[in-house]
């Protein structure tokens, strides 16, 4: 997928940047000063990302872990994220990086120590309780992790911190990197799963449903812990049958999952607009959306509280800890 390579000048010896290049031996990178002197100065359309994709290495500068936004994880405990990329090499119809970013070229952050060194410091403020941080806010935390061996630094780092939890998000089946890793109960691999129809739909370029849970089996047998994601939850006819049926498929490994997250559809009105352009024939657009409580476009509140708890009602009639169900952003 990636056409052009680019390299900050001062990041060319790093371990990180030196493991990814030996990937792109067949493209000859080029040195910049500064990622952000040219990475989204120009709006370059989202689906140039098919035939047109730029791959940026960089230095992450400035704050590099942010306090999460409410209802992001479990209540009880802080949650934070780091920033280790930006953009995604799959794609979602209803994915809101279409309308965050200026451009669908992609950008890792090769400085992970200074990362890890900045989740130490967030752990001083905190000595008392359990932290979560979550990788994946603006990219997908396994689809290049191959690329980066930046799982081998969070585990590490979990090891000598007991009271951190890293949260992996993902729609991935790359799952290689983590089966040479010993299981800990403080690395969480999260997978968002929707029923196969939805996802043969909409989310492009991405795994099947099928293949994720499949991966997810292979996780959950070796002891990993997981987390589930029904987000973002789209109505669609038959829509009980459909999540009991999904809910059917993880039966096995209920005794792994950590979580499960429920989450509606959502979109900025930034993002909204970029799926009407780049998707004009998507069954989304038939959806009764309407402006929510923090701006964003959702179902009408009675909808999409009727879908939450429906859902919600088939977990726990399937064994699922009522704490261990949360409502994602709402």
């Amino acid at each position: 997928m990636i056409t052009n390579l680019f390299v900050e000048r001062n990041i060319t010896e790093n371990p990180t940047t030196q493991n990814i290049l030996k990937h792109f031996k067949h493209i000859s990178p080029q040195l910049i000063d500064n990622f952000d002197a040219s990475w989204g100065k120009r709006k370059k359309p989202y689906l140039h990302k098919r035939t047109n994709l730029s791959l940026y290495l960089a230095e992450k500068k400035g704050k590099k872990v942010k306090l999460a936004p409410d209802a992001y994880g479990l209540k009880g405990e802080p949650h934070y994220y780091h920033i280790n990329s930006y953009n995604c090499i799959y794609e979602c119809e209803y994915c809101y990086l279409q309308g965050y970013f200026n451009t669908p070229d992609l950008v890792i952050f090769v400085n992970l120590e200074e990362i890890i060194h900045e989740m130490s410091e967030v752990l001083k403020q905190h000595q008392s309780t359990n932290v979560w941080f979550h990788a994946g806010e603006f990219s997908d935390s396994l689809a290049l992790s191959h690329l980066t061996n930046e799982l081998t630094y969070y585990h590490q780092f979990l090891t000598e911190n007991t009271n951190a939890i890293i949260e992996l998000r993902t729609k991935s089946v790359n799952i290689k990197p983590l089966l040479k890793l010993a299981p800990l109960k403080n690395l969480i691999i999260s997978f968002s799963l929707s029923p196969s129809e939805v996802a043969k739909r909409t989310d492009l370029k991405t795994p099947s449903t099928i293949a994720r849970i499949s991966a997810i089996k292979k996780l959950a047998k070796l002891g990993h812990p997981i987390g589930i994601h029904f987000d973002p939850v789209i109505y669609q006819d038959n829509f009980a049958e459909k999540y009991q049926s999904l809910l059917e498929q993880l039966k096995e490994i209920e005794n792994s999952i950590a979580y499960l997250s429920l989450g509606v559809v959502r979109f900025t009105k930034d993002s909204y607009r970029e799926v009407e352009r780049n998707y004009p024939s998507s069954s989304l657009h038939s959806e009764n959306f309407i402006k929510s409580f923090d701006n964003k476009l959702r179902y009408p509140r009675p909808l999409r509280r009727w879908m939450l708890n429906t859902i919600k009602d088939l977990a726990l009639r399937h064994g699922f800890a009522k704490e261990k169900i949360y409502l994602c952003m709402e």
